[in-house]
């Protein structure tokens, strides 16, 4: 009798446990799928959260809260709740920590690399594909109160960014590539002609003709005859990696998810990459920190930066940090260096627009109007114009506002200040030559590994290491490790646990709790049945 009340006392206390298990580690069900409403409730109230990201700019803040006023006025039963980020690593770390508890933002500026991992809850993101084509709510529907864009008028490429397994789950909101802002003056000096497209070979010659001419008596190299030089400075080591693969036609991934960055033609380019910084010839941001301050204290030739960040780049620049320090040069702005001149590749990248799924179909529907509100002229015209960004809208680029806009370089620092306007016109006359890489699970962590392996080449060659095929090996199994690769490529069962990380410590115990429940029982069982054989 009494070993039965046990077992029923420990068997509940077993599935008590499991129950809180269970809920600690599978957390809540599935959103339901989205359904477009028959029409939008307009008597009803409806609450969204917009988390919008700028770099502190003021200009860029006035912007949002414009939009978010406009909006309001025709939609008064919408209310939009801004939250301002300056740092998309903030934003996504943010997004992942909200997800179990489904507080996450309705609307938020974000990159697919980014969405593919959100995506790893179900039905937490929405496809747009139903929205978009809606002949009264989807872009350019009937029932839109404002010029909404049409499907048509938004860039093609810039669309497709959006699309994770051929559906649509991002907008892009503002796009951009990278430069390379030049010192000419410095170019000259040295003896060189800048070319209309530069290459490869050209910037590595002119900087390493630049380390040869001497040092100072402290041992510095030299620019102007007294200024520290580097003569080349990338930004992002992550472009850098990527766009010499892509240049090259050699393997960075694929859309199926695989992870193929480790290869010969990689190894390369750390070999040529080693060789440039072991004569101080070049340099990357996480040494030097922003490119625009070298370039525009006399002490950089060539910088590659974002061309959202043209408003840093020039002596004169209306967000120059070293006005104090600035040398007035000649400043050009070309594309990245390229292997073949006739086969330009160049990154787009830039921000998009997701959408998360809710409980209610309506305030989902609210979230999609204001977020195609955000395509419109108005906003799209106005934000381009505070950096090097362009609008993603065909609509945008042929209107009289933005062509004016286009026309008056020169004209006034803070509005049209030439080297922004030229940054724009770069990306706007290459938009064909763009390229972006495959969107996956995991494939945030791949564009950070593909920085982070130029960064470990540049520290051993500073250590005085030799970079040889032991190096990379070291390197390459280095990079597996701590990025756990091979739990994401091409599975995206071990992707998601990665993501997600282990069971949160509470499940852990419990589960411990129920190893020894059970435990507790198979022994008392064990000794109740030996007990009972002896006493027969």
């Amino acid at each position: 009798m009494i070993f039965k009340r046990l077992v029923s006392a420990l068997l509940l206390c077993s599935v008590f446990f499991g129950l809180l298990a269970l809920s600690g580690c599978h957390g809540q069900k599935a959103l339901p799928t989205f359904e477009m409403p028959e029409d939008f409730d307009t008597s009803k109230q409806y609450d969204i959260v917009f988390w919008s990201k700028n770099e502190s700019n003021p200009t860029q803040n006035a912007i949002y809260d414009k939009a978010i006023a406009d909006f309001e006025a025709l939609y008064p039963n919408i209310n939009v709740i801004k939250k301002v980020y300056t740092d998309y690593k903030d934003i996504f770390n943010d997004v992942i920590t909200n997800l179990p508890q489904r507080t996450t933002p309705n609307v938020c500026i974000t990159y697919p690399d980014h969405i593919a991992t959100y995506m790893q809850g179900e039905n937490v993101m929405l496809p747009l594909d139903e929205l978009m084509a809606d002949e009264r709510y989807g872009l350019g529907g009937s029932e839109v109160r404002f010029d909404s864009v049409r499907t048509d008028e938004i860039i093609p490429e810039f669309l497709d960014e959006g699309k994770i397994g051929g559906i649509q789950y991002a907008l892009p909101y503002m796009r951009s590539t990278e430069a390379c802002y030049i010192n000419n003056d410095l170019v000259e000096a040295l003896g060189f002609t800048l070319p209309e497209t530069l290459t490869w070979d050209f910037i590595f010659e002119v900087s390493e003709y630049a380390m040869s001419l001497g040092r100072d008596e402290n041992g510095n190299y030299i620019a102007n005859g007294q200024s520290v030089l580097i003569p080349f400075i990338y930004k992002s080591t992550d472009n850098m990696m990527i766009s010499m693969l892509e240049q090259l036609g050699a393997p960075y991934s694929n859309d199926e998810g695989d992870m193929l960055l480790f290869n010969d033609t990689t190894k390369d380019i750390l070999e040529e990459i080693g060789s440039h910084v072991a004569t101080g010839a070049f340099s990357t941001f996480a040494t030097t920190g922003y490119p625009a301050n070298y370039l525009n204290m006399g002490r950089c030739i060539f910088a590659i930066d974002s061309t959202a960040g043209a408003t840093w780049m020039g002596h004169d620049s209306p967000l120059n940090e070293v006005h104090g320090s600035s040398v007035p040069y000649d400043i050009e702005v070309r594309a990245i260096p390229q292997y073949d001149t006739e086969n330009k590749k160049m990154i787009s990248q830039g921000p998009s627009l997701c959408i998360f799924n809710k409980e209610d179909s309506g305030e989902v529907l609210a979230s999609w109007l204001f977020a195609q509100f955000l395509l419109t002229n108005d906003v799209q015209i106005a934000y381009s114009q505070t950096e090097g960004y362009i609008p993603v809208t065909s609509k945008a680029h042929e209107s009289a506002e933005y062509q004016d806009y286009l026309s008056r370089a020169g004209e006034d620092n803070e509005l049209y200040y030439d080297v922004k306007i030229d940054a724009a016109k770069l990306m706007l006359n290459n938009i064909e030559s763009t390229f972006t890489t495959s969107v996956f699970n995991g494939s945030s962590i791949l564009r950070n590994v593909a920085g982070e392996i130029i960064e470990e080449t540049r520290k051993a060659v500073e250590r005085e290491q030799v970079i040889d095929d032991a190096f990379f090996e070291k390197t390459f199994k280095k990079m597996n490790s701590l990025y756990k690769l091979d739990q994401y490529s091409g599975n995206d069962n071990n992707a998601t646990q990665q993501i997600h990380g282990d069971l949160p410590a509470e499940s852990k115990a419990l589960l411990y709790v129920l190893g020894a429940v059970w435990l507790v029982m198979g022994a008392y069982f064990i000794a109740h049945t030996l007990k009972s054989r002896k006493n027969q």
